[in-house]
This record gives structure tokens, C-alpha cells and sequence, in this order.
């Protein structure tokens, strides 16, 4: 229910034309954990892959890391990974860290990189830099799939989880919630996303991207207006890609 909540009708942007950055190189960023809550969960898997511009796979970057805290069997039955797994085949969960922050910072600085519901991912791995000690990363350009297809299809019925919106938009999506399946099915949703709305989102990813903060904004606001009809307290984090606080 909450993912069909209206949001802002995304305006077509204007830009000297069309960028198709869908045939450029670019990256997703995919990670698993111990828990919902992206301040105080730990990193179990992460995943970078990065394509060509015909989508072929050049690199595949993954690591499984001890989260140095058990892992809830509710996460482990979802990505597969049991405490006793992540503590004798783990990376020390600093060093990790610092090798994913540091990968994701030099790929921002020649292509976009995608990221499913981006918020999680990026929130989870800022909290776990400054808990290491690894300096945090500025996340930009990233193109997330959930926030464009919030916009571009507001009123679409059933779920917007990834593994819902790869079958909507005809992508394959094999061993979903594995880091790597999931990073690759990010860059095919949101790659059928330009392709299907091109005046909206072949954009120069820069521009994209600050875009992409409005419009998850937007959505923010309106769920949780809506939330507070029951729960006057309910606050939606309106920040993107990384949430505040």
C-alpha cells in the first residue's frame, strides 16, 4: 500500500536532448544485511557489477563480510548467509567497508551508479563507515529504479519490490536477494525504464539524479500524510539517496 501512494507527476526535464546513459558503462550497488533499519544494520554481502554499453559484464566486485554481530535468522533466511557462515568465511567487516566505499567513490567520478530503493543501501553503508572509521562517501550520480518508477507510474496497482517490477518490465532476475542477481536486475529495470520513458529520464545523470530527490520528496510527503491519518506521529525520511539522521 505504500509504494502505490501517489507522488509528483515527473515534468518532462529540459536538456539539450536525449542522454542515453543506458548504452554507457555504469555500475549497481546491491548489498545484504542483518536488518531493516539501514542506521543500525550491518553489511553481510555487497555486490558492484559493472556493464558496457551493451550491457555486458565487465566487472564483478563481491564480498561477504563478518557483520561482527549475530545474524537474525528472519535476514539469514532471506539472503542465505548464517552467522556461523559470515564468521569463518567473512571479510573483517572495517576492511570491507573501506574497500567498498572506496570502489563506489572512484565509479562516481565516470558513470552513474544504480541502486534499488538507493536510501537503504547507501544509508546502511555511510552508518557502517563511520562506524569503522572509513570515510563516507558522497553518493552522485545515482539512478535508482524505485524512485523513477514511483514517478513515472504512480498509479500502478500491486507491489514495487524488485522482484515485482523485474517481472513488470520483462527483466531476469535469478537467485533474487543475492547481492550480485539483484545488482544486475537493477540495471536492467531501470535500463526498460529509460527505454519506455525516454522524455523523462534520458537525462544527463547529474541532473537525473537531483531530480530523483524531488520526486522521492514528493512521494515522502504524500505517504506520509497519508500514514498520519492513523498515526499522527508517522514521519516519512524524505532524504535522498541517503537518508538523514
Amino acid at each position: 500500500m505504500a509504494q502505490n501512494t501517489p507522488a509528483q507527476d515527473p515534468l518532462p526535464l529540459e536538456d539539450e536532448g536525449a542522454v542515453a546513459w543506458h548504452e554507457l558503462p555504469r555500475a549497481a550497488f546491491d548489498l545484504e544485511t542483518t536488518g531493516r533499519d539501514p542506521h543500525t544494520a550491518r553489511i553481510v554481502t555487497a555486490s558492484v557489477v559493472i556493464v558496457n554499453g551493451r550491457n555486458e559484464l565487465l566487472q564483478h566486485h563481491e564480498w561477504l563480510v563478518d557483520p561482527g554481530v549475530e545474524i537474525p535468522e528472519e535476514a539469514a533466511a532471506i539472503h542465505g548467509v548464517s552467522t556461523q557462515k559470515a564468521r569463518a568465511e567473512g571479510r573483517d567487516a572495517a576492511e570491507a567497508t573501506a574497500e567498498i566505499a572506496a570502489l563506489l567513490g572512484d565509479l562516481f567520478q565516470t558513470m552513474p551508479v544504480m541502486a534499488f530503493n538507493a536510501t537503504y543501501d547507501f544509508t546502511v553503508l555511510d552508518a557502517e563507515s563511520r562506524r569503522h572509521g572509513v570515510a563516507p562517501i558522497t553518493p552522485s550520480p545515482v539512478i535508482d529504479p524505485l524512485v523513477l518508477d514511483r514517478a513515472v507510474d504512480r498509479y500502478r496497482r500491486g507491489k514495487r519490490t524488485l522482484t515485482a517490477m523485474a517481472e513488470f518490465y520483462g527483466v531476469s532476475l535469478v537467485d533474487a536477494h543475492t547481492s550480485a542477481a539483484d545488482a544486475l536486475a537493477t540495471i536492467g529495470v531501470a535500463d526498460a525504464i529509460a527505454r519506455r520513458y525516454p522524455r523523462q529520464i534520458q537525462v544527463d545523470p547529474l541532473q537525473l539524479h537531483d531530480a530523483q530527490r524531488g520526486w522521492h520528496r514528493a512521494w515522502a510527503e504524500n505517504f506520509q500524510d497519508f500514514l498520519r491519518r492513523k498515526d499522527p506521529s508517522a514521519v516519512v525520511d524524505a532524504a535522498w539517496p541517503r537518508a538523514e539522521g
